[in-house]
Protein backbone atom coordinates (compact mmCIF):
# COMPACT_ATOMS: atom_id res chain seq x y z
CA UNK A 1 0.00 0.00 0.00
CA UNK A 2 1.43 3.44 -1.27
CA UNK A 3 1.02 6.34 1.20
CA UNK A 4 0.14 9.62 -0.34
CA UNK A 5 3.18 11.37 0.91
CA UNK A 6 5.42 8.81 -0.96
CA UNK A 7 3.29 9.40 -4.08
CA UNK A 8 3.86 13.00 -4.02
CA UNK A 9 7.94 12.38 -3.17
CA UNK A 10 7.77 10.05 -6.31
CA UNK A 11 6.26 12.60 -8.27
CA UNK A 12 8.57 15.21 -7.38
CA UNK A 13 11.66 13.26 -8.08
CA UNK A 14 10.36 11.80 -11.74
CA UNK A 15 9.59 15.73 -12.70
CA UNK A 16 13.17 16.45 -11.60
CA UNK A 17 14.38 13.37 -13.74
CA UNK A 18 14.54 12.95 -17.53
CA UNK A 19 12.63 9.85 -17.00
CA UNK A 20 9.31 9.71 -18.68
CA UNK A 21 8.17 7.19 -16.52
CA UNK A 22 8.05 4.99 -13.88
CA UNK A 23 6.69 1.80 -12.48
CA UNK A 24 6.47 0.07 -9.14
CA UNK A 25 4.76 -2.86 -7.40
CA UNK A 26 5.01 -3.33 -3.85
CA UNK A 27 2.84 -5.67 -1.77
CA UNK A 28 0.08 -6.64 -4.53
CA UNK A 29 -0.37 -2.96 -5.54
CA UNK A 30 0.97 -1.12 -8.56
CA UNK A 31 1.95 2.45 -9.13
CA UNK A 32 2.67 3.84 -12.19
CA UNK A 33 3.63 7.61 -12.86
CA UNK A 34 3.69 9.01 -16.54
CA UNK A 35 4.79 12.19 -18.13
CA UNK A 36 3.13 12.63 -21.08
CA UNK A 37 2.59 16.00 -22.87
CA UNK A 38 3.55 17.83 -19.46
CA UNK A 39 0.84 16.11 -17.57
CA UNK A 40 1.06 13.22 -14.65
CA UNK A 41 -1.01 9.97 -15.15
CA UNK A 42 -0.89 8.05 -12.11
CA UNK A 43 -2.67 4.62 -11.98
CA UNK A 44 -2.57 2.79 -8.83
CA UNK A 45 -4.27 -1.23 -8.72
CA UNK A 46 -4.67 -3.41 -6.12
CA UNK A 47 -7.40 -4.96 -4.50
CA UNK A 48 -9.12 -2.40 -3.71
CA UNK A 49 -8.54 -0.28 -6.40
CA UNK A 50 -11.66 2.52 -5.24
CA UNK A 51 -9.28 3.37 -2.29
CA UNK A 52 -6.37 3.86 -4.30
CA UNK A 53 -8.33 5.43 -6.87
CA UNK A 54 -9.57 8.40 -4.43
CA UNK A 55 -6.27 8.81 -3.15
CA UNK A 56 -4.63 9.37 -6.98
CA UNK A 57 -7.21 11.66 -8.37
CA UNK A 58 -5.98 14.79 -6.83
CA UNK A 59 -2.73 13.82 -8.06
CA UNK A 60 -3.64 13.37 -11.64
CA UNK A 61 -4.21 16.85 -12.04
CA UNK A 62 -1.02 18.45 -11.02
CA UNK A 63 1.68 19.63 -13.72
CA UNK A 64 4.32 18.02 -14.32
CA UNK A 65 7.90 19.45 -15.80
CA UNK A 66 8.75 18.70 -19.67
CA UNK A 67 11.97 17.28 -20.00
CA UNK A 68 12.90 15.77 -23.32
CA UNK A 69 13.35 12.39 -23.67
CA UNK A 70 16.81 10.88 -24.00
CA UNK A 71 15.65 7.30 -25.20
CA UNK A 72 18.10 6.66 -27.94
CA UNK A 73 21.03 6.87 -25.69
CA UNK A 74 19.45 4.84 -22.94
CA UNK A 75 19.01 2.40 -25.41
CA UNK A 76 22.59 2.59 -25.99
CA UNK A 77 23.58 2.09 -22.77
CA UNK A 78 21.25 -1.02 -22.42
CA UNK A 79 22.91 -2.39 -25.47
CA UNK A 80 26.25 -1.86 -24.15
CA UNK A 81 25.23 -3.24 -20.68
CA UNK A 82 23.98 -6.36 -22.59
CA UNK A 83 27.24 -6.89 -25.27
CA UNK A 84 29.15 -7.23 -21.76
CA UNK A 85 27.02 -9.63 -19.91
CA UNK A 86 30.85 -11.29 -18.48
CA UNK A 87 31.05 -8.58 -15.97
CA UNK A 88 29.18 -8.49 -12.97
CA UNK A 89 26.59 -5.35 -12.14
CA UNK A 90 25.85 -3.75 -9.19
CA UNK A 91 22.40 -2.56 -9.60
CA UNK A 92 20.15 0.19 -7.98
CA UNK A 93 18.21 -1.56 -5.12
CA UNK A 94 16.17 1.64 -4.91
CA UNK A 95 14.38 4.93 -7.21
CA UNK A 96 16.76 7.82 -5.67
CA UNK A 97 18.77 10.03 -6.64
CA UNK A 98 23.02 8.65 -7.64
CA UNK A 99 25.68 10.62 -6.09
CA UNK A 100 29.43 9.66 -6.56
CA UNK A 101 30.92 10.89 -3.19
CA UNK A 102 29.22 11.75 0.79
CA UNK A 103 29.32 15.35 -0.23
CA UNK A 104 30.36 17.85 -3.21
CA UNK A 105 33.65 18.78 -1.65
CA UNK A 106 34.38 14.89 -1.38
CA UNK A 107 36.48 12.80 -3.55
CA UNK A 108 34.68 9.54 -5.25
CA UNK A 109 34.02 6.54 -3.61
CA UNK A 110 35.28 4.41 -6.42
CA UNK A 111 36.77 5.29 -9.82
CA UNK A 112 37.09 3.08 -12.75
CA UNK A 113 40.02 0.62 -12.33
CA UNK A 114 39.30 1.13 -8.24
CA UNK A 115 39.61 -2.44 -6.47
CA UNK A 116 36.67 -3.60 -4.44
CA UNK A 117 35.72 -6.10 -2.31
CA UNK A 118 32.22 -7.27 -0.64
CA UNK A 119 30.89 -4.63 1.35
CA UNK A 120 32.81 -1.08 -0.11
CA UNK A 121 30.94 2.07 -0.80
CA UNK A 122 30.71 2.56 -3.92
CA UNK A 123 27.62 5.41 -4.32
CA UNK A 124 24.89 6.85 -2.24
CA UNK A 125 21.26 6.79 -3.41
CA UNK A 126 19.59 9.79 -2.18
CA UNK A 127 15.36 8.38 -1.64
CA UNK A 128 13.03 10.71 0.31
CA UNK A 129 15.13 12.55 1.42
CA UNK A 130 17.48 9.73 3.06
CA UNK A 131 21.11 9.11 2.02
CA UNK A 132 21.72 5.07 1.33
CA UNK A 133 24.98 3.70 0.81
CA UNK A 134 25.20 1.66 -1.72
CA UNK A 135 28.01 -1.14 -1.33
CA UNK A 136 29.93 -3.30 -3.37
CA UNK A 137 28.29 -6.92 -3.32
CA UNK A 138 31.32 -8.62 -4.82
CA UNK A 139 35.22 -8.65 -5.11
CA UNK A 140 36.88 -7.01 -8.18
CA UNK A 141 37.91 -3.93 -10.51
CA UNK A 142 35.27 -1.52 -11.13
CA UNK A 143 35.34 -1.14 -14.93
CA UNK A 144 32.92 1.36 -15.98
CA UNK A 145 30.42 3.81 -14.13
CA UNK A 146 27.05 3.66 -16.07
CA UNK A 147 25.68 7.03 -14.69
CA UNK A 148 26.34 10.76 -13.77
CA UNK A 149 26.42 11.94 -10.55
CA UNK A 150 23.30 13.84 -9.83
CA UNK A 151 21.26 11.40 -12.09
CA UNK A 152 17.69 9.93 -11.61
CA UNK A 153 18.52 6.06 -10.71
CA UNK A 154 15.42 3.17 -10.66
CA UNK A 155 15.06 -0.16 -8.99
CA UNK A 156 17.01 -2.59 -10.56
CA UNK A 157 19.32 -0.07 -12.83
CA UNK A 158 23.12 -1.35 -13.51
CA UNK A 159 25.70 1.47 -11.69
CA UNK A 160 28.51 -0.08 -12.04
CA UNK A 161 30.12 -2.90 -13.90
CA UNK A 162 32.99 -4.78 -12.56
CA UNK A 163 35.54 -7.36 -13.46
CA UNK A 164 35.43 -10.27 -11.04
Amino acid sequence: MFKLSEIKELIKLVDQSTLQELEIQNEGSRLLIRKPNKTESVIVTSAPAAHYQQMAAPIQNQQAVDVQSNGSANQATISAIADQSHLHRIVSPMVGTFYHASSPESGPFVKVGDKVKERTVVCIVEAMKLMNDIVADTTGEIVEILVENGQLVEYGQPLFLVKI
